[in-house]
């Protein structure tokens, strides 16, 4: 009995770097005077009444018309191409407390904000705070390092990134459409689609969730109700193999992992940027990997390379299957995504030290 072949995705989020490079104008907006002066207004407001960042809601930072514009890139995201540019934020003249808070405030509008490490950060610190000998342990979360990120997936439905600082040398962020490899892959390799549609093991560094294993266990590829949900995250299936109990990874295997990178890092689907101070990145997910180079820091201290980053849930969200809840704790849209370890209350570090 011949088995069918599995059809290309079409979907909006099926798109190339060389289509996506005509049209800035449809994924990067600039905040305008009048969105700058709703922001303003809404810092003050939870200023003066002295609201812990927890407990600032869309109505405690009322954004009048730039709000329903952060609702609908939210959609855009989700449910379109999968990454949305905003650029202008005025970091530059806030502290960095007062940068935190407009992020939040701005991040209620995309969903509710989910923890994203053990420490139950709900804002993360994109920083070297291992003065560039972090990659040396490969427990380290790749983002509190210098070191080269390579292609992954966030464990959310949506990571948001806000930029303070920028490098002195590297730190190009690049982004490629998942669907868009899968189907490069489907075309040249099916085999390797078969083999990235079947389990693979992926290593928690450490962050385990009460009850749960030290590694969890998700194909790379899985169509489910109309959808193609990716999860892929290269270092952590090599990390797995210190699990005696985990399978040995196959030849097969890691040549399906170097063509998934090689696809991903195609001129031709990848999408660069060196994010400037203020600009938001959101990227989607189930439809989008992402990457970073390595960079250099300058060496004082207020110059160092520094973002943040937050872990979103959107209100609505594709629907993924029962075994996603393994690492996303419920596959509830609106609910689900993030890192929940034991005896942690989630909170937002204003030191990237925390």
């Amino acid at each position: 009995m011949t088995v069918a072949q599995p059809l290309p995705v079409q979907h909006p989020s099926v798109w190339t770097a060389t289509q996506q490079h005509g049209k800035e104008s449809e994924w990067c907006y600039h905040l305008s005077t009048t969105d700058l002066a709703e922001i303003d207004a809404a810092l003050r407001h939870v200023q003066a009444k002295a609201l812990e960042l927890t407990d600032v809601t869309q109505a405690e930072f009322p954004l009048p018309t730039l709000g329903p514009k952060l609702k609908q890139f939210t959609t855009e995201v989700v449910e379109g191409r999968g990454f949305q540019i905003i650029k202008g934020v005025p970091v530059d003249r806030y502290s960095p407390a007062e940068s935190t808070t407009v992020y939040w405030g701005l991040g209620t509008y995309w969903g509710k904000i989910v923890p994203q490490n053990k420490k139950a950060h709900l804002i993360g610190h994109v920083r070297d705070i291992h003065k560039g000998d972090g990659q040396k342990n490969p427990i380290n979360r790749v983002y509190s390092t210098n070191a080269a990120e390579p292609w992954h997936v966030d464990d959310a439905d949506v990571v948001g990134l806000l930029c303070l600082k920028t490098a002195k040398e590297g730190g190009l962020t690049s982004w490629s459409s998942s669907a868009a490899i899968y189907n490069r892959m489907l075309q040249s390799h099916p085999q390797y689609v078969q083999v990235l549609s079947e389990d693979c093991y992926l290593d928690r560094k450490n962050e385990i969730p009460a009850g749960k294993k030290p590694y969890f266990v998700l194909p790379v590829f899985t169509r489910h109700k109309g959808h193609l949900c990716c999860f892929y995250a290269d270092n952590y299936y090599q990390l797995c193999q210190r699990h005696s109990e985990v399978p040995r990874l196959t030849p097969t295997q890691l040549a399906a992992f170097a063509e998934f990178n090689r696809l991903a890092a195609l001129d031709e689907l990848r999408m660069d940027m060196k994010l400037q101070p203020g600009d938001i990145q959101l990227l989607h997910n189930h439809s989008i990997v992402h990457c970073r180079s390595g960079f250099v820091d300058y060496e004082e201290e207020d110059r160092k390379r520094h973002l943040l980053r937050m872990w979103i849930t959107p209100e609505q969200g594709w629907p993924l299957p029962e075994q996603f809840a393994d690492r996303y704790h419920t596959v509830e849209v609106g609910n689900r995504g993030g890192i929940y370890c034991p005896n942690e209350t989630p909170y937002v570090p204003l030191d990237p030290f925390q």
